[in-house]
């Protein structure tokens, strides 16, 4: 959630040097993102789809840098904050790319999320969009431009602020971290300017070296700003040297 140092034209490179599976027109199978360095190791994203239809889609992280993931911050380490492209079978899904943050010291709320963890942010805006967020002081109406209620799942309040190149942050008041239990994994949303603009599983480093297989609901608003399918479950799995956060259960929803 902390302010990130990517630049626009890193992130577009990455984007128009994504390879294409040999399988690209077959609409079953698993799908994969090009690989993008991350400390000593690769990450990636990946799609699974079936008769055009996604199943599941993930990030996927090797041991090798879940290994090396450095223990401070300091010096402004680009790979903290990585962009990671989707496979265009992903396209029937909401979203256009991932954001991969580290951060070693956690972050605000003091005393709830400053444990070293992982911010997976799924976007639904394009790059371009994303990177053009400012800062919430040149434009707040923007940030407090908030989606209509339905727009959001039952609990979720957001935070007070915004994060340039980010937005809105969203929690859910019911998690355990908010009501004086260890924070170890929740799900946040995203907003910007009305718009419903990523899905955030945050998990702590601790959670996932003790954790191989893992799962639960995301929970869910009444509405949707466009016709896509969305996930209703998330996964954790550990297997043959990858860390794997997987949206799964996608079913479609219709803008209403």
């Amino acid at each position: 959630m902390k302010k990130i140092t990517l630049l626009l034209l890193l992130a577009t490179a990455i984007f128009t040097s994504c390879k294409k599976d040999k399988n690209e027109n077959n609409q079953t199978g698993v799908f994969n993102s090009e690989e993008i360095n991350l400390f000593a190791g690769k990450a990636k994203t990946w799609v699974k789809v079936s008769n055009g239809v996604p199943e599941q889609l993930a990030i996927s992280i090797d041991d090798a840098a879940m290994n090396s993931l450095p223990a401070t911050d300091e010096g402004g380490d680009e790979e903290d904050h990585i962009i990671i492209p989707l496979h265009a079978q992903a396209a029937a899904t909401a979203f256009d790319h991932v954001l991969l943050d580290w951060n070693p010291h956690g972050h605000e709320p003091d005393g709830i999320y400053n444990v070293p963890h992982f911010d997976f942010h799924f976007y639904m805006t394009s790059v371009e969009e994303q990177m053009s967020i400012p800062l919430y002081e040149q434009d707040s109406l923007k940030f407090k431009n908030y989606p209509a209620a339905s727009y959001m799942p039952a609990n979720y309040v957001p935070i007070p602020g915004g994060v340039p190149m980010m937005g809105t942050h969203w929690f859910d008041v019911t998690t355990p971290e908010m009501n004086g239990q260890p924070f170890t994994q929740t799900f946040l949303m995203g907003s910007y300017d009305g718009k419903v603009t990523f899905y955030e599983p945050m998990i702590t480093l601790d959670f996932l070296k003790n954790t191989t297989q893992f799962e639960r609901a995301i929970p869910q608003p009444a509405s949707f700003q466009k016709n896509a399918y969305y996930p209703t479950k998330i996964k954790v799995s550990k297997h043959d040297g990858v860390t794997e956060i997987i949206l799964d259960g996608f079913t479609y929803k219709q803008e209403n």
